[in-house]
């Protein structure tokens, strides 16, 4: 492991004082590998190395998961990067493309990783645990895997939610009844995937009629009190009880639920999902130890332990759902073309941003 003054000095120069390094110390949870993941780790070549991750993963999913990633590679150290908002983790690569500082992107939906790869800033790599996951939810060569899968649903403030007369949005349309005036908050487009998912799902939802999809985001945008920095961020203003409810995360809001919050959720008709990526960022100087933990996050294993500390759904068809969680197969889903939507998302944010005057 790298000393810690070396660590201090790597994030010093990235600008950034917080990191999670799930490589020890007395905040990081014990993890313990499958039998079948550690006799693999054994018999194949030791992999080393140090790679440094950029995580949109939240603090807790961090630490557990890449404590268990080190139990099945002891020999590779883990640096990362947390940082909740995939936009801003996506802009740091690009300006780092003449000195790479990551080796990693993990986390945040695909359509922050795909852009990377057009411009020729990923390193494609089709990884062997790749052939388990359904080509929807991969890049075909390799230059992004997805991992998990998440639900775009609602959460609303138990405690006030008879201010808008106590009913939960059963449609997205729901949202624009006056009553929700400033009572409403919605994860940044900007910086956020589930911002900008739920614009997309928007369009999808009216036939991909940019017009009237732009139409409901001006009249919602009424009723915006904030638009928050991170889905995260959102969903604790709801939890505090600051707003009534927000567009964000199925799996989320069932993490905050569980907490004890006075929170619900619920899942509105014609709604959208995100693909969670991982990817390989070119340029890396440890690209056996950033291949084996691409290799590592599509294992059953990663993927039973993702759904445990986060509620995602997993790419994998081995991988059970969590309790409670909604599935892709039983919810109402907008036809939504991720590929269209990752290909369109600058120009559309540019279009909404013009929409709402932002």
């Amino acid at each position: 492991m790298t000393p810690v003054l070396d660590r201090r000095t790597f994030l010093k120069g990235l600008g950034v004082v917080t990191v999670a390094a799930a490589c020890g110390g007395a905040a990081t949870p014990t993890a313990t590998a499958t039998p079948a993941a550690s006799t693999a780790a054994a018999t194949a070549a030791p992999v080393t190395g140090t790679i440094s991750v950029y995580s949109a993963l939240n603090e807790s999913t961090n630490n557990q998961f890449f404590a268990a990633f080190k139990t099945a590679y002891p020999q590779v150290t883990v640096n990362v990067l947390p940082l909740a908002a995939a936009g801003e983790l996506q802009t740091r690569i690009r300006t780092e493309k003449a000195s790479p500082k990551a080796d990693i992107f993990i986390g945040g939906s695909s359509e922050f990783h795909d852009p990377l790869g057009k411009e020729g800033l990923l390193e494609a790599y089709i990884a062997p645990n790749a052939k388990d996951i359904a080509a929807q939810f991969k890049e075909a060569t390799g230059l992004w895997t997805g991992w998990y899968t998440g639900i775009f649903g609602f959460i609303s403030n138990n405690t006030r939610i008879s201010e808008v007369g106590g009913k939960k949005p059963a449609t997205w349309d729901d949202l624009l009844d006056p009553a929700w005036k400033g009572k409403l908050v919605l994860p940044s487009p900007v910086t956020t995937g589930g911002g900008y998912i739920f614009i997309a799902t928007q369009i999808f939802r009216f036939n991909r009629d940019e017009a009237k999809a732009m139409d409901f985001m001006k009249k919602l945008h009424a009723n915006i009190a904030q638009y928050v920095p991170t889905s995260p961020g959102a969903l604790t203003l709801i939890d505090q009880g600051q707003f009534v409810g927000c567009p964000n995360w199925a799996h989320d809001i069932l993490t905050e639920k569980g907490k004890g919050n006075p929170i619900d959720l619920t899942v509105p008709t014609d709604t959208g999902f995100e693909v969670g990526a991982v990817s390989i960022v070119k340029g890396t100087k440890s690209l056996a130890a950033a291949q084996a933990l691409v290799n590592w996050s599509i294992t059953k294993e990663a993927g039973d332990l993702n759904v445990k500390l986060s509620n995602r759904g997993s790419t994998r068809t081995d991988v059970a759902p969590a309790v409670g969680a909604p599935k892709l197969t039983e919810v109402k889903l907008v036809n939504y073309d991720r590929q269209w939507a990752t290909d369109n998302k600058d120009r559309i944010i540019k279009l909404w941003q013009s929409t709402v005057g932002l």
